[in-house]
């Protein structure tokens, strides 16, 4: 199993120097990958969770750690496609999959906050519908000459869009979601799933079986798709889930570690650990110096060559 890492992004710990000593560290610790998610409005009231209150923007913090790194792949969990168009986010992801010499994997959600889609102008009554277009759309523009697309939602004009990626065929596509008909369109449509925050990871195993079920039905192998867990780490002391029991990913890093591999068991192929919403390192109200205090000791307590 490949074992990431969040980057920075959020809270006190969010800043240039912090995001490039944590990106510089996780290479030199032998993490595979580094990764950014989106978050673009906290609604007035909303009494959302301190990982949102403050986060830097998901591609320009991954361009920013690709000028300092040059093995670890850079990946975004996620970018909520409703909020941008196909074309631009082709462009985007292209051009960070060059900067970085083929290190970028894409991952795309369907978003869910109504005052994000007010903010964009996005409509999310089709959110659903618009996702298989957008993906094409995606791999269209990255696959070089010059393609067009013309679908019910989406048009692409034939053209090029250069430069393309580095990778062929583009940037991995990996999708969100946990209802059932978002599983089955990362079986389908994508090369991989990611976890959010909110996944109740003791059924990754059962939600992973109808990723795979609805690959095979497509007539795609589903051993080919990648399964990616946010891994949202809550080192110390255990912390009790709704039905009393631990929460995985909580308690020492040896629960911890022990986690990971049961997640392996059941068909995850990489976890990234995401300290973003670790309260005491990506809140904005924490003293930054005892945040990143905190972020360097459990990074290094983790890391794959930890024992």
């Amino acid at each position: 199993m490949d074992i990431g890492f969040g980057a920075p992004v959020s809270g006190a710990w969010a800043t240039p120097e912090n995001l490039a000593a944590f990106a510089t560290a996780a290479e030199r610790l032998e993490y595979s990958s580094l990764w950014s998610f989106q978050r673009l409005l906290v609604p007035a009231g909303s009494g959302m969770d301190p990982v949102y209150r403050s986060v830097l923007d998901p591609m320009a913090a991954l361009s920013f750690a690709a000028a300092v790194t040059s093995t670890i792949r850079l990946g975004v969990a996620i970018v909520n496609l409703p909020f941008v168009s196909p074309g631009y986010l082709a462009k985007q992801a292209a051009s960070l999959d060059v900067l970085s010499g083929g290190r970028h994997d894409l991952g795309l959600g369907i978003g869910w906050m109504p005052e994000e889609f007010a903010l964009t102008g996005a409509e999310m009554a089709t959110r659903g519908a618009r996702a298989a277009e957008y993906v094409q759309v995606l791999r269209t523009l990255w696959a070089g000459g010059d393609g067009s697309f013309d679908g019910r939602f989406y048009r692409v004009p034939a053209g090029t869009q250069a430069p393309p990626p580095v990778q062929a065929g583009g940037p991995p596509i990996l999708l969100g979601g946990l209802a059932k008909p978002a599983l089955e369109r990362v079986g389908r449509i994508a090369d991989g799933w990611i976890t959010s925050s909110r996944t109740d990871l003791a059924k990754a195993g059962e939600l992973i079986s109808v990723i795979k079920d609805a690959a095979a039905a497509a007539g795609r192998d589903p051993e080919a798709l990648r399964f990616i867990c946010r891994g949202v780490v809550r080192a110390g002391a255990p912390v009790a889930g709704p039905d009393g029991q631990r929460l995985l990913l909580s308690g020492s890093y040896e629960q911890i570690r022990a986690d990971t591999e049961w997640l392996g068991e059941r068909g995850v192929t990489e976890v990234f650990y995401d300290l973003n919403w670790d309260p005491r390192v990506g809140s904005p109200d924490v003293e930054p110096v005892a945040a990143v205090a905190r972020a360097e000791l459990i990074m290094e307590s983790l890391s794959p060559g930890a024992t």
